[in-house]
């Protein structure tokens, strides 16, 4: 199940618990109890709680769509093309996308997105967020 679906079975639900109303046509809507309105401040906290509830969700989804990928590992050629080791979590990347300004042989720092093509591990490189220089050995 990928990541996007999971969030819309979450929004479905919250919304579906949020819109779900009883009807109750032999009960008053709302009840005086010693002057105040006690089911309509009931009603406004509810209402608080799921648009608190569905800006988080709405902000989280936002913030992990649009926050860039980096990976820092030196470009070295492979079979295919250039390839990048990540130092994090060690994994061997092939590169794809813009390769205006990777240089082989040199540590740098790229914004992208990761990508599973098959067994092998993709990482399509949008641009050069930091070049460190050579590699060291």
């Amino acid at each position: 199940m990928t990541r996007k679906s999971l969030w819309r079975g979450v929004l479905i639900a919250v919304l579906s618990v949020a819109l779900a109303a009883p009807a109750w046509a032999d009960k008053p809507r709302l009840v005086m109890s010693g002057g105040a309105i006690q089911k309509e401040g009931e009603e406004i906290v509810a209402g608080i709680v799921v648009a608190a509830v569905a800006l988080v969700i709405v902000v989280a989804l936002l913030v992990q769509h649009y926050k860039p990928q980096k990976i820092t590992g030196c470009v070295n050629s492979g079979a295919n093309g250039m390839r990048v080791t990540d130092e994090k979590d060690k994994r061997d990347y092939a590169l794809s996308g813009s390769a205006a300004g990777v240089k082989l042989g040199d540590r740098m720092t790229l914004e992208g997105k990761r990508k599973h093509a098959g067994k092998a591990l993709v990482f399509e490189a949008h641009k050069v967020a930091r070049d460190f220089g050579a590699c060291q050995p």
